[in-house]
């Protein structure tokens, strides 16, 4: 239970397969799927995909108002991380041939809650929520789409489901590398000086905000044309990544507490560098090669060499005196019920690049492909909001 929230299992049993079955099953439905990985071109609009079926006691169906884009879906559109997505949806390998097809992109959602499994006590038919759905589940650029209860919150009242969609999944992104993986809350950032790399995408500008909500002091880098949006968010000090070298200006600063890295790449080789040692100083990145490995040498090796990787530079930075982690994404109810109180609160603002109507999917993707996006891009699937 978290906050009062409580999912319980029907008849105290655990869950088990086919325990009840959406009425609507069998019912085509509108969707936007794709067939085989690649570019653009493999998307493709069906009014046939099949309504989705409550298969545990704790899921829900939602009906999608908004859902917006994000970097994974360009890069599971491209076949990113197939290996490791494929091997959480069918473990046992009990389905035959290629099982991920046809497949729904989209991990954002707010909508309308349609269906309750029996186990569901929490939530209601007719309920606003919001939620990330986890990159091996079906996605959101549909008409309906089934979630896990404890993936599910109640939509900030503050927010219209176009602006509800632009957070679920940057929010948990941030909220795993600041909170849950960086150990940062409310209670111990009074103070701290906090390095933000890469801080007008959709994660860096929800970090910059949760992290003053919680009275931190943040340096965000960005580009020069992104300073206005980032000042607004509450950063203290902003760095622009193309004037000169940013690694010789940003050690003129005072050394950091907590470095959160969006960027990757050359990055990692020096911003270390800037925390403060033996101190308790943190470093966290979401950039990490776990997907990349699991495709390119396969499940065990690839898991083999990302332990390898990740305990050598744990143990080397931690020689030196600070602390070396990887973030990522974390499916989380519980969670989003804190996000949605900093926003009914009114310190946390969604940031919406912008909005496209459900036929204009494949144009959100192009638009997400150009880069240098300011915020999200934010599908409406039904189109007044």
């Amino acid at each position: 239970a978290a906050g009062g929230r409580v999912l319980r299992w029907a008849s105290g049993r655990a869950p088990a397969r086919e325990l009840r079955s959406s009425p609507r099953a069998g019912i085509a439905m509108p969707s936007w799927v794709i067939d085989r990985y690649g570019s653009n071109e493999v998307l493709r609009f069906t009014s046939d995909m099949m309504f989705p079926i409550i298969h545990f006691p704790n899921e829900v169906i939602i009906k999608v108002h908004a859902a917006s884009l994000n970097p994974i879906d360009l890069s599971m559109r491209s076949g990113y991380g197939a290996t490791a997505l494929n091997m959480k949806r069918d473990p046992l390998k009990l389905k035959t041939g290629e099982a991920e097809f046809p497949l729904t992109l989209g991990r954002d959602v707010s909508g309308v809650v349609m269906e309750c499994g029996l186990g569901v006590s929490y939530f209601k038919p007719g309920d606003e929520v919001w939620a990330a759905i986890p990159p091996w589940k079906q996605g959101t650029l549909s008409e309906f789409v089934v979630a896990s209860g404890n993936e599910v919150s109640f939509k900030p009242k503050s927010l219209s489901h176009t602006e509800a969609a632009a957070l679920p999944y940057v929010g948990l992104t941030a909220w795993s590398a600041l909170n849950q993986v960086g150990g940062l809350n409310q209670s111990n950032c009074s103070g701290k000086r906090i390095l933000i790399l890469g801080a007008s995408g959709g994660v860096g500008t929800f970090a910059v905000q949760l992290m003053k909500a919680w009275d931190a002091h943040v340096t965000a880098v960005c580009s020069h044309d992104a300073s206005t949006l980032v000042k607004k968010l509450g950063a203290d000090d902003v760095v622009d990544y193309r004037s000169g070298n940013l690694e010789e200006h940003l050690k003129t600063l005072p050394l950091f507490d907590f470095i959160l890295d969006n960027v990757g790449g050359s990055t990692e080789k020096w911003a270390l560098d800037l925390l403060k040692k033996w101190s308790g100083a943190t470093y966290v990145t979401l950039v990490t090669p776990f997907l990349i490995n699991m495709d390119k040498l396969g499940v065990a090796d690839g898991m083999l060499q990302t332990g390898v990787t990740v305990g050598s530079k744990t143990l080397k930075h931690l020689l030196k005196g600070v602390h070396y982690r990887w973030a990522f994404f974390m499916p989380s109810g519980p969670s989003l019920d804190e996000i949605a109180e900093l926003v009914d609160s009114g310190k946390i603002q969604p940031v919406i690049d912008e909005v496209f109507s459900f036929s204009e999917v494949p144009k959100a993707f192009l638009k997400l492909e150009g880069g240098h996006a300011r915020g999200k891009t934010v599908i409406n699937v039904i189109s007044k909001q």
